[in-house]
């Protein structure tokens, strides 16, 4: 069915999907988008309000009263509504309701989290079978599957179904593989077979919702898996950066498996005084410079804000020759509609800028001034650089960086107490103030620097470097850790041992059976 009328209310049925936000389907996010509110029971489908707009509202309750005061109501339901779900009750009463509904397909647990655990659902076999352990009790019919037997519901009871799938005939040595928190970085996997699996995870401390897997496709999880093999699987991440900074660092964290936490230790502010910007700017557009050189990409978006105050844009700069310090600075002047002129080849830094800059020449250059725009804390660097090569600069105070404010209570005993598997710090700023905010990371997490300087400012707060970038960029640091983690992993598979996250070698941290 579809609404009549906007007036008329309306509620979808709408499948989640089996945990991971990014499997909801391209018609639930649509009508999440249009929806007054959203029904569900899981706190893990609270990532899918993103696609929600604002103020919406998010609740329980009978549906049908809902939508029969006019409302968009959207239900959302783990996996698939039509697939072991308990809406049925729920859509009936729309139907005897006489409201509109529609019922949208989600991606189910039974395929989703066996090919996230590397076990191909249906390959090279004759059957698929999926049972609902909380209403099929006949084990010794499943017993004959010549396929793969999929149990949903059946954790608490995993070793006599084991058993009874035994009495009925099937091989104690056939392979079986139990998964919880599937396609989350919370999934877990056991292997086993029907004859240990009691041996295997009586330590394991699954819980619903899980699935048992049996059957020989199971074996193949060794060539297949790809998602618990990430480098940074499932380790929690501390990424201490301004928010605008760090939304790529995490997305890149993201896709080596991690769970990234961004903590905000600077807080980024205009300059006290603005008058000396408002001359910069005026001088810009009026052939005062011959250079501009950014050394952040927060010197952009404050000089940016500025034109955009003054009804200006990136046409102001014709004439001008643009320097960029690195690769964030330089996406952040081509967002702006700006292509920089000169960007180091080498160490991105006020020092890899200074060495591929040309020095002054009054034949070439009818103007030998540089505008540097920058955090009222830089460092004197650029500006001696430069006007050892014959510039002289105009050095302006664009922001103020500040120490944010203390993370919440439950970050901080994380980051003192071990909660975190690594932290990355990016400048020797982000150290100092992290340390002042938060305190220390616990010596169970994996410190990684960008470079020497930062490094050095570490040390001298007690912290164990493990992890340095071969270059001083965000990108390369995470692939640094990404690197760190694959050896770490590897190390352990090499010495017949689970691979643990440095978390979970703190004391008092649960730990997992092999």
């Amino acid at each position: 069915m579809s609404p009549s009328s906007p007036a008329s209310g309306f509620v979808a049925f709408v499948g989640a999907g089996p945990g991971d936000p990014n499997l909801l389907t391209l018609r639930g996010a649509e009508l999440l988008g249009k929806a007054d509110l959203v029904v569900l029971d899981e706190d893990q489908f609270g990532p899918l309000l993103q696609h929600c707009r604002e103020g919406v509202e998010v609740a329980s309750g009978d549906l049908v009263t809902h939508a029969k005061a006019g409302r968009f109501v959207v239900r959302l339901c783990e996996g698939d509504p039509m697939l072991f779900s308990s809406v049925a009750e729920e859509v009936a009463a729309c139907s005897a309701a006489e409201v509109d509904f529609e019922i949208v397909p989600g991606v189910p647990p039974a395929t989703a989290v066996l090919t996230y655990a590397g076990i191909p659902p249906a390959a090279s076999v004759p059957e698929f079978r999926v049972v609902d352990a909380a209403e099929d009790q006949d084990w010794s019919s499943h017993a004959a599957c010549p396929g793969t037997l999929v149990i949903y519901n059946g954790i608490g009871e995993a070793v006599p179904i084991a058993k009874a799938l035994i009495a009925g005939g099937k091989p104690d040595t056939t392979p079986v593989a139990v998964s919880s928190g599937g396609t989350t970085t919370e999934q877990y996997t056991v292997v086993s077979t029907l004859g240990r699996l009691h041996a295997d995870t009586k330590h394991a401390g699954f819980t619903e919702p899980a699935l048992i897997v049996v059957g020989d496709a199971v074996g193949l999880r060794d060539k297949l898996s790809w998602f618990e093999t990430k480098p940074l699987f499932g380790w929690r991440v501390l990424v201490p950066r301004t928010k605008e900074q760090s939304r790529s660092l995490s997305e890149q964290l993201v896709s080596y498996g991690a769970v990234p936490e961004e903590v905000p230790t600077i807080s980024v502010e205009p300059p006290r005084t603005p008058q000396q910007m408002d001359r910069a700017i005026k001088g810009l557009v009026t052939g005062r410079y011959e250079w501009v050189a950014f050394t952040s990409a927060n010197a952009v978006k404050a000089v940016r804000e500025k034109f955009e105050e003054y009804g200006l844009d990136a046409r102001a700069f014709a004439g001008l020759k643009v320097a960029a310090v690195g690769d964030a600075t330089a996406r952040a002047l081509v967002e702006f509609g700006v292509k920089p002129d000169l960007l180091p080849s080498g160490e991105q830094s006020s020092e890899g800028l200074v060495a591929e800059w040309p020095p002054y020449d009054s034949m070439l250059d009818p103007i030998n001034r540089v505008l540097l725009p920058r955090a009222d804390i830089s460092t004197d660097t650029l500006v001696a650089g430069l006007t050892e090569l014959g510039w002289e600069c105009d050095d302006v105070t664009a922001y103020r960086t500040v120490r944010a404010a203390p993370p919440p209570a439950p970050i901080r005993e994380a980051i003192k107490g071990g909660g975190f598997d690594a932290v990355l710090f990016t400048s020797s700023s982000t150290v100092r103030n992290l340390v002042g905010i938060a305190g220390k990371p616990h010596n169970v997490t994996v410190i990684a620097v960008i470079g020497p300087q930062t490094a050095s400012t570490a040390e001298e707060f007690g912290l164990r470097v493990d992890v340095m970038a071969d270059k001083p960029s965000a990108s390369a640091l995470a692939a640094a850790l990404a690197e760190y983690g694959a050896k770490q992993r590897s190390a352990a598979l090499a010495a017949g041992e689970t691979p643990r996250r440095p978390s979970q070698n703190r004391r008092g941290a649960r730990r997992r059976a092999k």
